[in-house]
């Protein structure tokens, strides 16, 4: 009998919707400080994603926490996987834009814990044909995939869900258990999800699924999303681990069940609002903390070998090459979402299209003066990593009647305002301020003071009505 492995993958957003700047040390110390006692105590094995953002928020709020995960990596109970610096929509921007963001964040791990991961995180799992290209240019091995988004590329797969895409549509995570049903007697799907695959340009691929995590997460919360009279208990997450392993002694070597986001061990996160459309966030959930152990246990009592993402690409396995990623849908999303709603908001019709007048303006000075933007140091890499900050996604999510928090989207305006400031500075340093042709600074600082007028103005989910005040402070 093979050794069968389960990798558990927590990762962690700091900028998340609805994540008061003024709490997010308390989630750092309530939700990823529990995560790494729990792992340090019990001896286990996972994985962590953190977007560099996350690292410097632990770096500049909690050391201590930050202390352990370092700790914990240098032990190699905790493999690192490294993502974008901000959280961000890959498949929405520019090519060049997530390259900088991956290498920035590639960066923050070599920083704050003096590795480099080997393995990315594609925030949200969101497609594009030039996903691949650009991960392994940032210098990774592997990426983790979303295996729902995999599955339905294929036409039979797809009907069997009965799951039809939308742009304006939230998810349609409740409908994904159909795949598992579907494909539980089909070797041919089921390996992808048993085994590492390769893309056309050789990076490797580890894929997910919600019809392993989402089960996990609502046993994590104690509910039930609606969707049934009594929450999910631990017998169903046994039975589950126990399909599973007979899947990968028939097909390959291990099963990725928890990848989901770090902040439902220990807080709701945004359980609550993404579910049930209340305006509950990042409550306490201490109980959880215990679910997520009684869950890594239940696996180990399953035969099961605690893992890292890295640790199972160095398992032997015949090579499986991946083309059917060329098939999966450009602008598709995890949960059975697509990317293309997070650019569907009315926040990101907004915010957009001023993100991008600042890059061009930025290429445009930078090409006047014969500086690759992309590359440069000074005040031309501080405006472009403004500019990309300004993009992040959790300023443009969710959708009405929901919304991202107000001071989320007030984050996206400073750093907007930030680029601006930039640029004009290069410009003056280059003797190059009165050409306005190029770049005119004063004429974008109307566009963000427009811009600002407008989202100001809005009602915000969560908010009375006489409470419009901006948060105790910014994390700068």
């Amino acid at each position: 009998m093979r050794t069968k492995y389960a990798v558990f993958l927590p990762h962690a957003n700091i900028q998340y919707s609805q994540l008061p700047p003024g709490r997010r040390r308390w989630v750092i110390e309530n939700s990823y400080e529990p995560l790494f006692d729990l792992v340090a105590e019990g001896g286990y094995r996972i994985g962590f994603e953190a977007s560099g953002e996350t690292l410097r928020a632990m770096h500049e709020l909690s050391p201590g926490v930050l202390a352990k995960l370092k700790a914990l990596v240098a032990s190699g109970q905790i493999e690192g996987v490294g993502s974008p610096y901000t959280h961000i929509m890959l498949a929405n921007l520019p090519p060049e834009v997530g390259l900088k963001s991956l290498k920035d964040g590639m960066r923050a791990w070599e920083t704050y814990l003096g590795v480099r991961p080997r393995v990315g995180w594609n925030p949200e799992c969101s497609w594009a044909n030039f996903l691949p290209d650009i991960f392994k240019e940032a210098g990774y091995e592997a990426l983790v995939m979303d295996g729902d988004s995999l599955l339905l590329s294929h036409d039979d797969v797809r009907e069997a869900t009965d799951l039809s895409f939308d742009v304006r549509g939230h998810s349609n995570k409740n409908k994904l258990f159909k795949i598992e049903d579907y494909i539980a007697d089909k070797e041919r799907y089921l390996r992808y999800l048993t085994n590492y695959s390769t893309a056309p340009n050789g990076l490797k691929m580890l894929f997910r699924s919600d019809f392993m995590g989402n089960p996990m997460l609502w046993y994590l919360m104690g509910a039930t999303e609606g969707n049934r009279k009594h929450p999910i208990v631990l017998e169903e997450i046994d039975a589950m681990l126990k399909r599973w392993g007979a899947r990968i002694e028939a097909t390959g070597n291990f099963i990725l069940p928890y990848a989901e986001d770090a902040e439902y061990i220990g807080t709701s996160a945004y359980f609550y609002v993404k579910q049930f459309g209340q305006a509950r966030f990042f409550e306490h959930e201490p109980e959880s903390v215990g679910r997520f152990k009684q869950m890594l246990d239940c696996a180990i009592a399953n035969g099961y070998t605690l893992g890292t993402p890295g640790e199972v690409l160095d398992l032997p396995q015949a090579p499986l090459v991946n083309d059917q990623i060329t098939s999966i849908e450009h602008g598709i999303a995890w949960h059975g979402g697509t990317a293309k709603a997070w650019s569907n908001t009315h926040y990101s019709r907004v915010l957009d299209p001023v993100c991008q007048m600042l890059l061009d303006g930025l290429k445009a000075v930078c090409a006047h003066v014969g500086k690759d933007f992309a590359t440069a140091n000074g005040n031309i890499d501080a405006a472009f990593k403004r500019i990309i900050s300004s993009y992040v996604s959790d300023c443009r999510w969710p959708p009405a009647p929901t919304s991202p928090g107000r001071f989320n989207v007030r984050e996206c305006l400073d750093d907007l305002r930030a680029a601006n400031d930039l640029i004009a500075r290069i410009m003056l340093d280059h003797d190059i301020a009165g050409r306005r042709s190029l770049y005119s600074p004063h004429l974008m600082k109307s566009q963000i003071d427009a811009v600002e007028e407008e989202l100001m103005a809005l009602p915000y989910f969560g908010e009375k009505k006489e409470q419009v005040s901006e948060p105790e402070s910014l994390l700068t």
